[in-house]
Order: C-alpha cells, then structure tokens, then sequence
C-alpha cells in the first residue's frame, strides 16, 4: 500500500507536479519512491541510483527526460535516503544481502503498476544501480531496454588491495564486526568531505554544490561509507554477475574515461559480450556521466531518449515490457 512521503522539492530543482510514496518491501523494510509524470508521457524510466544516492538527487534528471517525453520513477534503496536504515549507525552504507535489493525493486514494480505508470517502461541504471539491474534483468525486469551509466560490475581498486578487501570483508562477518566501515572511507557524506578539485564524481562545479547544497539542507539524506559487510555483498553478487551471460535485452552503456569507483575493465569486458550492445565513452566524464556539464548531459539525454525511442516496439509497446509487466 502507497502513502504519501516527504518530497523536498526545494532542492530536487525538478519539474512540478512530482510526488513520492512510502511503500513497504516484503520483508517490512520501508522504502521511499518519487516520481514526475509529464503530460503525455511516451514510457516512464525505472532509474536505478547508486549507492549513497536519493530522490531528490535525480530531479534535474527528471527534468531532463520529462522534456524528451519520458516520465521516471526512482526510489531510495533500504539503508540510504528516507528508506529504513538497517543499523544503529545510520551513516553507514549497510544492506544484509544484495539480494535484499531486488525485494525494493520489486516493491517499486508493484508501485509503478499500482501507479498505472506509462508504458513502456525502460531501465536507467547508474553505479550499484546498475549492479542491481543486471540481475534484475536476469530475473526478467519488465522493461523495453536497458541503459547503464557507469554500472557497478566491479569496484575499482588495485590488485593489491583486492585480495585483502576479500579477506577483511570475508572474516568480519564471522567475528560479528562487519557492520564497520570499510577501510579509507568516512561516517560523513563524500561531498561534504571532498573539495570540488579533487572530487572523483563531476567535473562540473555547479552540479557538485546541486549535491552539497541537498545534504546540508537535508542532512537526512545523507550517508557515509560502505560497512564491511556490503563490501563483501557487493564483491560477491559482482563475481556471480560476471559469470553469467549478457542477459537478451537492448543495451546502452556509458562510462566516462576518467572512471575510478567502479572497475572500468569489468564494464569494457561485459560490453564486449552482449549481442548487439551500444557502448559510449565520455571524453573527460568522471563517475556521474549523468551529472556532468550541461554539453555532456544534453548529448547524454538526447542519446538515451533516442535509444529508448527505437525500443519502445510498435504503437510504444514493447513485447517482452508488455508479457512481463501484466
């Protein structure tokens, strides 16, 4: 069941006339939605965010996909944004299982029918967004296509330090301290910590301080760095995506060349392995391909609405949305 949810339209700088639901997974954690309906919208986007990541952070996005006709819907994952933190410490970036996170995305499917959102319904994933989608499209997400930005298909660091994020990670939870922060990260939100010249996400200043300027307003929304234990999830649920086949959808990807929070050789290797894929490197982009100069964004948006377009099927209904989605 849907009820209303705060929606902090002072600092989202989206379109008017969105909204936002609480809504419950299955296994009672409560969840947070947004969404923006533009008049005779065309499909709506399911966006995926990243890890640390809210509504209110995809609002110039909801704006950017309403003027190319798309409705969006996003939600707060358990553990970030307005949705049920899972420790006491609620800085701390913690999911129990990764695969808790296809609970909340089914929860969202249940809200976006419920919701009589516009079909086709299309995948935009970012960072561990993007991780999360992959299975889901392993498990048959109800969508037309499916584009990624930056996805999350593995975390970059050194093959020094990978095999002792293994065993760090690995060993905590069996001696009860894996709810501790992973090493080198922070209980405070990175923007707030980064200075803009060094910061690994935009290189657009205006659209850092659009981060800044949500977290100090809303310090709510905010989170700091990975617990141990989802390092280990994610490291795991990266390793068992990386095995499997390129699921049959239409796919997008984008990755900037200056990446360096996720694996780019794990997102050049996937790409080289899905049948008939489309894959954009964004000269000079760092993680937030999404979030960049309004130049890049504007190419950014104008190629994901084309790409949705070619995949939307006749009459704007795609087979696979259709069966799946009913």
């Amino acid at each position: 069941m849907l009820s209303e949810a705060p929606l902090y339209a002072d600092v989202a700088d989206a379109p008017d006339g969105g909204r936002a639901w609480w809504l419950t997974a299955e296994d009672g954690v409560r969840l947070r939605i947004g969404a923006w309906v533009p008049e005779a919208a065309r499909g709506t986007v399911l966006l995926l965010p990243g890890r640390t990541e809210y509504v209110e952070k995809y609002g110039r996005a909801a704006a950017d996909l309403g003027a190319r006709g798309y409705a969006m819907l996003v939600p707060d994952w358990r553990g970030q944004g307005l949705a049920d933190r899972l420790i006491d410490d609620a800085m701390s970036g913690h999911v129990h299982f990764f695969d808790d996170y296809q609970r909340d995305l089914r929860a969202m499917l249940d809200a976006a029918r419920a919701l009589d959102l516009p079909r086709p319904w299309h995948l935009l994933a970012h960072s561990m967004g993007g991780c999360i989608g992959l299975r889901a499209l392993h498990n048959g997400l109800p969508v037309a296509s499916a584009t990624f930005s930056a996805p999350m298909w593995g975390i970059h660091m050194s093959d020094v330090l990978r095999p002792v994020a293994w065993s760090l990670s690995w060993s905590s939870r069996h001696i009860g301290m894996d709810h501790l922060y992973a090493p080198g990260t922070l209980p405070e939100p990175y923007v707030l910590t980064e200075p803009f010249e060094t910061n690994r996400l935009t290189g657009d200043r205006d659209m850092y301080q659009y981060m800044i300027d949500q977290t100090r307003a809303y310090p709510a929304l905010g989170l700091g760095g990975p617990s141990l234990r989802w390092l280990n999830e994610a490291l795991k649920e990266c390793r068992a995506l990386s095995r499997m086949a390129s699921p049959d959808y239409p796919c997008l990807t984008f990755l900037g060349t200056d990446e360096d929070i996720v694996n780019p050789a794990r997102v050049h290797s996937r790409m080289g392995v899905w049948p008939g894929a489309e894959f954009e490197i964004i000269e000079g982009a760092r993680h937030e391909v999404l979030m960049e100069t309004p130049d890049t964004r504007r190419r950014i948006f104008d190629r994901v609405a084309r790409f949705m377009d070619a995949h939307s099927g006749e009459n704007g209904t795609n087979a696979r949305a259709s069966a799946a989605g009913s």
